[in-house]
Order: C-alpha cells, then sequence, then structure tokens
C-alpha cells in the first residue's frame, strides 16, 4: 500500500481551513507566520512558495521576508529580534540553509521558543527529550501521522531509523519511543546495515544517500517511511534528465514493504502541513 502523504495533508489542511473561523471568532484573528528567506537558492524559494500557499490554503495569515544574499547576520538578527516583539506574529521560520557568512545556530537560538513553529530551538529540543510539552519538529511529527495512518499498533513494535540528523533522526527515534517502539538508530557507518534494517518492523530512511535502502534490507511487511529527497541523473532517449529519488529504492522495496511513502509525494507534503499545525499551536498557546 501506498502511504499517499499528498492526500493525507490536504486532507488535515482542510481541517485547519474549517477551523479558521471559530479561531477568528474566539480570539478576533487568526494565527500569522513569518516566512524569512535569504539570498536566491532556488530549492529555498520553491519551499517558502509551497508554505506560502499552504498558508492560504489553510487560512494563516503569512509574512513574506525576502532579504538579499549579502545580508548581514547582524540585520537578520535584528529582523527576528523585531518579529519576536511583534504581538500580531506567532510564528517565525527562517528558511535553511542560510549564506555561509551567517551562523545557523545564531539564527535558531534567536527566535523565540515561543514562535519557534520549527521546533529547532534548543528549548524545544530539550522539552521533547523531557517528556515536556513542546513544539514538535515539523518532519518526525508527519512521520508519525503517516505512521498512524497505516493502523498498525507501535507499541511493542521494533523501529529502525536510518539516520542521526537533529533534525530528523534523533527526533523521531525519541517520538516512536514514546510511542513504546523498541528503536535502533543507524547510519551510513553502522555495520551490517542491511541486518539491522531486516529487523525493523517500521524502517524510517532519513540518512541523504539515494535509493541506499533496497529492498532486500527490508522485513517482509515492514512499514517503510522514506524521507530522503536526492536529484540524480537519468538517461533518457531525449537526453539526461533529473529525477527526484528517495533513499530508498522504491522498486525493489515497493514488493516487500507492507506499506511505502513515495519520493516525491509523500514525507515533504506532511512536512508543510504540520508546520501549519505548529503556526496554530503556538498561536494558541502564545494566546
Amino acid at each position: 500500500m501506498i502511504l499517499d502523504g499528498k492526500a493525507l495533508a490536504a486532507r488535515l489542511k482542510a481541517e485547519m481551513a474549517e477551523q479558521m473561523p471559530q479561531i477568528e471568532k474566539e480570539y478576533g484573528r487568526v494565527p500569522a507566520l513569518a516566512v524569512i528567506i535569504v539570498g536566491e537558492n532556488p530549492a529555498s524559494q520553491t519551499y517558502v512558495r509551497n508554505k506560502v500557499k499552504a498558508c492560504e490554503v489553510t487560512g494563516i495569515r503569512s509574512l513574506m521576508i525576502s532579504m538579499p544574499e549579502d545580508t548581514s547576520e547582524e540585520a537578520l538578527l535584528a529582523k527576528i529580534d523585531e518579529l519576536n516583539s511583534d504581538d500580531s506574529v506567532d510564528g517565525i521560520l527562517v528558511q535553511l540553509p542560510v549564506p555561509k557568512h551567517i551562523n545557523e545556530d545564531k539564527v535558531i537560538n534567536a527566535i523565540s521558543v515561543d514562535k519557534d513553529v520549527d521546533g529547532f530551538h534548543p528549548q524545544n529540543v530539550a522539552r521533547l527529550w523531557l517528556n515536556e510539552p513542546c513544539i514538535l519538529p515539523c518532519t518526525p511529527k508527519g512521520i508519525m501521522h503517516l505512521i498512524e495512518e497505516t493502523g498498525i499498533q507501535i507499541s511493542g513494535k521494533k523501529a529502525v531509523v536510518v539516520g542521526r540528523s537533529n533534525i530528523v533522526g534523533k527526533p523521531i527515534a525519541k517520538l516512536l519511543l514514546d510511542a513504546n517502539a523498541t528503536v535502533t538508530i543507524a547510519h551510513s557507518r553502522t555495520r551490517d546495515l542491511a541486518a539491522v534494517c531486516r529487523e525493523a518492523d517500521i524502517l524510517v530512511a532519513a540518512v541523504g544517500r539515494p535509493e541506499m535502502i533496497t529492498g532486500d534490507m527490508i522485513k517482509p511487511g515492514a512499514v517503510v517511511i522514506d524521507v530522503g529527497i536526492n536529484r540524480i541523473s537519468v538517461d533518457t532517449p531525449e537526453g539526461p534528465k533529473n529525477k527526484l529519488v528517495g533513499d530508498v529504492d522504491f522498486a525493489s522495496a515497493e514488493p516487500v514493504a507492507s506499506w511505502i511513502t513515495p519520493v516525491p509525494g509523500g514525507v515533504g507534503p506532511m512536512t508543510i502541513c504540520e508546520l501549519m499545525g505548529n503556526a496554530i499551536e503556538c498561536f494558541k498557546r502564545r494566546n
């Protein structure tokens, strides 16, 4: 079965849109999300457009702030500080990566923890690991929604997360642990990675290597969540073309798995959907 993240995200965003009239009636306004982009990175421009579009669909007010490539770190931090102090803004997102002359950690730390819709602020990270109320990072939150959509019981299952990033690997491992799965975190240097992956009832691939996980590495009947988005060149009769693929070789994995996410159309749409949910959550907490 294909885990259609695009369809699930559309359904959840429609539910958010239905809430907006009541939210506006109760609070006098709708949630507002500020999105800052620094520079002209084409991929970042696309991501930001998709986020602004999602705001339109859900009824969230979006503030798009474009800053030039040569914006100083001081100027970016000053803009974040201005938005932190603006009571009409509920969530702040700085599209990553930022230009190399800007310290990414300083940017993440500068955003108010109460407006941290990405869930990247150290205080939100700490609260996640301490089982305290927090804003969850969007991609792991979306992955949990996708797994829940299968109807399988997570409790007692063996879960393997391939990847140990702070954005996906570590937090999704914690969320699966909180759902009472037995969790193994593997990575590109894990010995006999194939054998580790074959133990998984739930396999999350977030290692950033194109089609690294193949069908012979998957336990028959496993739920496979492919977080990877990799652009590769493929030969066609018309010449080389770019193709988006995940960290899982879909063709060999799909016959083995019980559920699998496609790339594109799996985890990606859910990440943006959860961002909208986090903006609403920040709004309600602040009000």
